[in-house]
């Protein structure tokens, strides 16, 4: 086998969460380019679908599941989903996720909950439910960001919190599942992308990662699909429980 074929995921299956938009829909497009099979989640129906048809045109095999990650509930019923529909579960890409700027003394406790219900509970509801279907050699990437590293420079205190929780939750799932059950399990922490998240404050934002990062732009959903690809696939069969970080030098500058 050569280098480039360890990034293949031909046969595989992999279940996506987030994947009906923004950096979600690119992992979902990447995957299914070295051959994975996919489960998609999201909770918008109608964008998953277009997702789903389009992949299925260029000769992938998916299947997907309308849910909302801060749900236990729907979180077994996306993998029971896989077991019956593809057989197994390969990789699980933790990736639904939601994000609030605002000062931390005018969040309010419903918005602050529902974030961390999302990026941190979700995380876990999804890695419990797909865990015991998972074979030796399977891997999870939970999908954090490197504002669970860095302090923000702008107030975001629900997403930061809860990203930094996705990392610390990381090295603990690695810890109990890499040796035990063979199951990989690593962080991916994203700087700025262009994405539905950055959408609104784009302008601000280049700004500040002009200024204050070592590269000095925005990176592109190709050079985050790469990461993604070494994590998920045997490209990284020996790496467990670390926190890749994917960010133009922000964090280090």
């Amino acid at each position: 086998m050569s280098t480039l074929d360890l990034f293949r995921l031909d046969g595989r299956t992999v279940v996506v969460t987030g994947a009906s938009s923004g950096l979600g829909e690119g992992f979902a497009r990447a995957l299914a380019g070295v051959g994975a099979n996919l489960v998609l989640a999201a909770r918008r129906e109608d964008r998953l679908a277009a997702l789903a048809d389009t992949l299925r045109a260029s000769g992938a095999k998916v299947d997907t599941v309308v849910a909302d990650v801060s749900s236990p509930e729907d979180c077994a019923r996306v993998a029971a989903t896989a077991v019956e529909s593809q057989g197994r579960i390969d990789v699980l890409v933790n990736n639904a996720g939601l994000g609030h700027v605002g000062g931390a003394l005018k969040e309010t406790p419903e918005r602050f909950r529902r974030i961390v219900d999302v990026n941190l509970n979700g995380v876990f509801w999804m890695a419990q439910a797909c865990a015991p279907r998972m074979v030796e050699g399977s891997s999870i990437v939970n999908v954090a960001s490197v504002l669970g590293l860095i302090a923000p420079r702008f107030p975001q205190a629900g997403y930061a919190a809860s990203k930094a929780g996705v990392i610390g939750l990381t090295r603990d799932l690695a810890g109990e599942w890499s040796q035990r059950r063979g199951i990989r399990v690593n962080a991916l922490c994203p700087g700025y992308f262009d994405s539905e998240m950055t959408a609104d404050g784009r302008e601000v934002l280049a700004t500040m990662v002009a200024d204050h990062s070592m590269l000095g732009r925005f990176g592109t959903q190709a050079e985050l699909d790469a990461a993604l690809l070494f994590l998920a696939s045997p490209a990284s069969s020996y790496v467990t429980g670390t926190t890749l970080t994917v960010d133009g030098g922000l964090a280090a500058y």
